[in-house]
């Protein structure tokens, strides 16, 4: 049976993200031999994904990046059988499967989440690709079946259905559950998803909680890695942006066009203004992150570079380097008059992820761009706890309440009303 067919530029846009997950696998292998990538890859499947779990830390750098990779690659595979339109969600949804297999999916615990959207779609009697973003950024909520089914408190007879059951359940409600929450930020936090697995995870981890089942804080956070990772990374992007320019040798007056827009959600700069400008953008994204996190002598690890490879994916679909910059600030801000360090790993992780509320800066202007970090510097330091970490977008779940709260704030205390 051959795949529904994908519009040729589409086509392009997939191969592009399935070269960069191959080159994460190669990467791994430059890193560690063989036999302790596969080892590694055992340890990070059966691993506890509570954040915060490095997973450079739980099998090694080099099984991390194969983790990461092999995932993007079957994820890739999954959009192509489906058909799906590859537009700036479908790219920012792939590089956070980049990202956060980094630290928190892996090739084991997002397919029954997969699954279960995959069952809402045929109970709608609709393509699975109208929902397949959905899919795969409802993987947010991966943890929570490596959390059941390697739980000490459960025999495996017991936690292994238990976990695939729940995350079923969870796979098939997300779409209507994220499609009625869009309505509380009106798009200005990016991370949709986010606040939605947010709202979820709270609800399941109260449930197992009144039946004795307490997550346990995990905090696995490796260091002295930057230089290898940083090149890493700058090697990508710089080889993104020549994609780019080959492309399309106008891109810059594309990237232009780019950061004229707001990035309110939902925001698809490869349908505005070509793949071409829309992958320099993304370089320019990631140079900028990975600048901030050395600058601020912040560590490059699983985390941080899942961070950074999100603001970069969301680059093709809200995020710019005009609009992310406000945010960054912001958050830095906080780190100067709050009890919490710019190189802290929750602050750093605040200022990449917070980037989520890039487009508030993008419609309302720079200086509500520091206004919303600085708030948030402070709202991801305090909803980890509702959802016990298992929820990977933390960060999104805190940005969904504060543009939730702030935007229309901002409404009412503008002059004049700009908002669409």
């Amino acid at each position: 049976m051959t795949a529904p067919p994908i519009h040729h530029a589409g086509e392009r846009v997939l191969c592009i993200v399935a070269l960069y997950a191959a080159a994460f696998v190669a990467a791994g292998f430059a890193f560690d031999s063989p036999d302790r990538i596969l080892s590694g890859l055992v340890e990070i499947v059966v691993s506890r994904d509570t954040l915060t779990t490095d997973y450079m830390g739980v099998g090694g750098i080099g099984a991390a990046l194969v983790n990461a990779g092999l995932l993007t690659l079957m994820s890739c595979l999954v959009y192509w059988r489906a058909g799906a339109t590859m537009n700036g969600s479908a790219v920012a949804a792939l590089f956070l499967v980049l990202g956060f297999g980094l630290f928190g999916k892996n090739i084991l615990n997002v397919w029954f989440i997969v699954a279960g959207v995959l069952l809402y779609a045929k109970f709608k009697r609709e393509r699975f690709a109208t929902h397949i973003n959905t899919a795969f950024f409802g993987a947010a909520l991966a943890p929570i079946f490596s959390e059941v089914a390697f739980s000490t408190y459960l025999s495996r007879p017991v936690s292994l259905p238990l976990a695939a059951a729940t995350c079923l359940v969870i796979g098939f409600i997300l779409a209507p559950v994220a499609a009625r929450l869009f309505k509380a930020h009106e798009g200005y936090s990016l991370y949709n998803m986010g606040f939605t697995a947010g709202i979820i995870g709270a609800l399941v981890v109260a449930l197992y909680r009144s039946y004795g089942f307490v997550p346990e804080p995990v905090f696995i956070w490796t260091t002295g890695n930057n230089l290898p990772l940083a090149a890493l990374l700058l090697t990508s992007f710089v080889s993104l942006a020549a994609v780019g320019f080959f492309l399309d040798p106008r891109a810059l007056a594309g990237v232009g066009q780019i950061m004229k827009q707001t990035g309110q959600a939902p925001s698809d700069f490869i349908g505005t203004c070509g793949l071409g400008p829309t992958l320099v953008s993304m370089s320019l994204t990631g140079v900028i992150s990975t600048g901030y996190v050395l600058l601020v002598r912040g560590d490059l690890n699983g985390p941080t570079l899942g961070a950074i490879l999100s603001v970069v994916g969301f680059a093709a679909a809200g995020k710019h380097s005009r609009n992310i910059v406000p945010i960054m600030v912001g958050v830095f801000a906080g780190s100067l008059f709050k009890p919490w360090a710019a190189e802290d790993p929750s602050m750093v992780l605040a200022a990449l992820f917070g980037t989520t509320l890039a487009p508030i800066a993008g419609r309302f202007g720079w200086h509500w761009g520091v206004i919303a970090g600085f708030i948030h510097s402070s709202a991801a330091q305090s909803v980890g706890d509702v959802h016990g970490g298992l929820v990977l977008y933390n960060n999104g779940f805190a940005a969904g309440l504060v543009a939730a709260v702030l935007t229309p704030v901002i409404v009412a205390v503008r002059r004049t009303d700009k908002v669409d």
